[in-house]
């Protein structure tokens, strides 16, 4: 049985190696032999010191597998390189700060060896700043409600899972790749214990508010539950309008001598004019993304792969 460990690299020089290192040590230890890497370089911005080092840990160690990828994607695209690259029957899922420790890994077989398909770590303490835990509050919230995650599942970037769950996983070619809606589409025999945290040893996190919005954005491709509450939406508005109407006439007819606000009749126009935008963007989004899909917008583009040297192609 061979194991994989995949881990996206980004700006990562300072610490990949001892994450490597590290994690295969404890493999070792723990008798999860043999093993491979696969080292995604998601195109860091760092002059080339990241892919620097990762091309080093490849010469080292016949087991480093480094796929440099031509520009940024992200890390749920970066994952699904290493997933197409990958040739374990178990496969593994880390950081590249260290955060994700590989100290850790024995509670995740413990509960692997279950029988589980796929088993998440999760962080009862986490180490990020108050920014970063917010963005992960909206986006588990949004998963539970979206695709229907269950409440008692919690979720990170470290995970083990099955080969048939990757062989399915990579046959979703869209460029808006959300992992968890993969995995939730393949099998419920999920489980998720309790690890450790740790803090960040260099750097600090590649998230800005823009790549967590992208990638909440992204679970509506997994979804249509945002087209029903819009559609829910308008008929609950459009009952309230024939209300208001109904209220209007008889306020007419009683008491004819009363004025129809003008200012009242101006915010109604605004609300539901914006409320009208909001669910034409929100269906322009569902259109953009099917033709986006329709031109076959690549989820990655490889530059290269290395392993070792002597070995190195395109």
């Amino acid at each position: 049985m061979l194991y994989s460990i995949i881990i996206p690299c980004y700006k990562s020089a300072m610490t990949i190696g001892e994450v490597v290192r590290g994690t295969a040590s404890m493999m070792e230890s723990l008798g999860k032999t043999p093993f491979e890497f696969v080292l995604v370089d998601d195109c860091s911005p760092d002059d080339g010191e990241t892919l620097s080092v990762l091309r080093g840990l490849a010469d080292d160690f016949e087991y480093v597998k480094v796929i440099e990828l031509a520009h940024n994607t992200g890390q749920h695209n970066a994952v699904m390189a290493g997933l197409n690259y990958a040739q374990g029957d178990v496969l593994i899922a880390m950081d590249d700060d260290l955060q994700t420790h590989p100290s850790q890994l024995p509670k995740l077989f413990e509960a692997f060896e279950k029988g589980y398909d796929i088993v998440y770590g999760h962080y009862p303490d986490k180490h990020h700043s108050g920014f970063r835990n917010f963005g992960s509050w909206v986006n588990y919230t949004s998963v539970r409600i979206l695709i229907g995650k269950p409440k008692d599942l919690k979720t990170s970037s470290f995970w083990i899972i099955k080969k048939f769950v990757r062989d399915y996983v990579i046959q979703y070619k869209s460029h808006y790749t959300h992992l968890q809606g993969l995995f939730l589409r393949t099998t419920r025999n999920i489980a998720s214990v309790p690890v450790e945290h740790f803090n960040r040893e260099h750097g600090q996190s590649g998230y800005t508010f823009g790549k967590l919005l992208s990638l909440w954005s992204n679970i509506m491709g997994y979804s249509i539950v945002p087209l029903r509450i819009a559609t829910r939406a308008g008929v609950f508005f459009a009952v309230l309008g024939i209300l208001g109407a109904i209220a209007i006439i008889l306020k007419k007819i009683f008491a004819p001598t009363s004025a129809v606000g003008w200012y009242s009749m101006m915010v109604s126009i605004c609300f539901f004019s914006g409320l009208i935008m909001l669910f034409l963007g929100l269906i322009g989004e569902y259109l953009g993304r099917m033709f986006q899909s329709m031109s076959n917008n690549p989820q990655y583009v490889v530059r290269e792969c290395y392993q070792r040297r002597t070995s190195k192609q395109k």
